[in-house]
């Protein structure tokens, strides 16, 4: 029962199959039993989630049918919730207890949702392996002994050994994509200002972007619904008019344009991925997409440009933490300035620690204009060269990876880590949704394959993954040790 779709539970809870108590103990008794193989979750809910789900049956029982009501859900750990720590995966915030809700924890709620706890993470989502977590690091459900990707990788292990059918992540530079395809899970990134950021725990403001992480395309369209929104506390929020993402979900494929940007299949790229991608290729050509190449000349600056942009945020946004208001506080302070530094050093992790200091460097007088401004205007750049291609495509292809999951403990050299998204970080320089989907197997490890569309364009991109799944089972696949 536990390999259903979350989509598929909403039918059943709705027919009155299943009632969401029964569903929340299935999934909280597997989360006791299997969670300790992965370390997926930093914080389970069991009462207040077993309190939901009876609040839940109650409506239900009313005629009630809002889009998640009874569904069981969970939370990267990174979206304050009201009552409950959220850590995002640091010491520094290891006793917070959050006393509110992030929007999208609201949403998910009003939606009906039973939240089953908190995802493990990398520290304030910097990261791409999710081993720069406090609480350890979370382990691949399709291989105890490797990396399920990061930052989200807590919630991407969680839903790809179905301890839970659907759970949020949060995206700067592939954090909900590249875990996804590491895991063989569906996850998507929406365009910038689609889903609400207050209360989501600040790494980089101007990419950070919350989004669904599910098993198929029709689950993320669902949970979309619940999560996107205008949101007046957030300045960064985009007004539009509600929009029903699973609406398009059977549109027919003839006649899209599809486009393979020539860099993404270059050097670097694993040749037994390529193969999976082209098979891809020819299952969308058989349903009527059109294939053409296209180019994106200066995608190979969009590592350097966000390792300038987003380490510079993340040194403003996590001055912050100084041990005076809440989070880690060192014992005995001699004065303030031992207060700051001793806090600081004991509550935040190397990787951000690095980071916070290259993002200082890059914006202190003299290295401002050198590398921070140069940086925004290659930003700029970037997302000139996707409007220019999308003025020929609809949607573009290629791989969410470079390579397969890795061991853990692989990659002790940060900048290789940093190439792993590759793929992924101009999509959110840009502000563009993209997503990932299970395209196939090497080894018995899944590969990724990664749909970038134009702004809000969400629906088309869950229209053609819809599709596709339709054609193929990678999506259905569940590692052999959590079936």
């Amino acid at each position: 029962m536990s390999q259903e779709t979350l989509s598929g539970w909403v039918r059943k809870l709705q027919a009155r199959e299943i009632s969401s108590r029964e569903l929340t103990r299935l999934y909280l008794d597997r989360i006791e039993r299997l969670d300790p193989q992965l370390n997926s979750f930093i914080t389970v809910t069991a009462e207040s989630a077993l309190a939901q789900a009876e609040a839940a049956d109650a409506r239900l029982a009313n005629g009630e049918q809002t889009p998640l009501l009874g569904v069981p859900v969970a939370q990267k750990d990174i979206f304050c919730t009201e009552g409950v720590r959220t850590s995002c995966g640091s010491r520094m915030l290891d006793p917070f207890v959050s006393p509110y809700n992030a929007t999208v924890v609201e949403r998910m709620n009003a939606a009906g949702a039973v939240m089953l706890g908190k995802t493990n993470m990398d520290e304030f989502a910097m990261g791409s392996s999710n081993e720069t977590s406090f609480y350890g690091p979370v382990r691949n459900p399709w291989d105890t002994e490797r990396v399920p990707g990061g930052s989200s990788g807590g919630s991407a292990a969680a839903v790809g050994a179905r301890l839970v059918p659907g759970a949020t992540g949060t995206d700067t530079g592939g954090s909900i994509r590249q875990p996804a395809a590491f895991c063989g899970i569906t996850g998507l990134k929406p365009t910038y200002g689609r889903v609400s950021r207050y209360g989501m725990i600040a790494f980089a403001s101007s990419l950070d972007q919350g989004g669904p992480m599910a098993v198929t395309a029709e689950d993320c369209g669902l949970m979309l619904n619940a999560m996107a929104g205008f949101d007046e506390r957030d300045s960064t929020s985009v007004e539009r008019p509600a929009e029903d993402f699973t609406a398009g979900l059977n549109q027919d494929l003839t006649g899209l344009r599809i486009g393979l940007p020539k860099e993404f299949f270059g050097e670097g790229l694993d040749e037994k991925v390529r193969g999976v991608i082209d098979a891809a290729v020819e299952v969308l050509k058989g349903r009527g997409a059109e294939i053409r190449e296209v180019s994106l000349p200066n995608s190979h600056l969009s590592v350097p440009a966000y390792y300038v942009v987003a380490p510079a945020e993340c040194s403003s946004n996590l001055a912050r933490f100084d041990g005076v208001r809440y989070g880690h506080r060192c014992d005995n302070p001699e004065d303030l300035m031992d207060l700051y530094t001793r806090s600081r050093g004991e509550g935040f992790g190397d990787e951000v620690k690095r980071r916070i200091m290259v993002g200082t460097y890059v914006l202190s007088a003299g290295y401002y204009d050198a590398y921070y401004l140069k940086a925004q205007k290659v930003r700029r750049i970037i997302a000139d060269d996707f409007r220019n291609a999308f003025e020929d495509v609809d949607v573009l292809l290629g791989p969410t990876t470079p390579e397969l999951p890795f061991a853990l403990g692989a990659k002790a050299d940060p900048v290789s880590m940093y190439l792993s998204d590759i793929y992924t970080i101009a999509a959110n320089l840009a502000g563009l949704p993209a997503m990932s989907l299970p395209a196939g197997e090497i080894d018995g490890l899944p590969v990724g394959l990664q749909l970038i569309g134009n702004y809000f364009d969400e629906a088309r991109l869950l229209g053609v993954a819809h599709q596709y799944q339709q054609e193929t089972d990678w999506h259905t696949r569940v590692p052999a040790a959590f079936a």
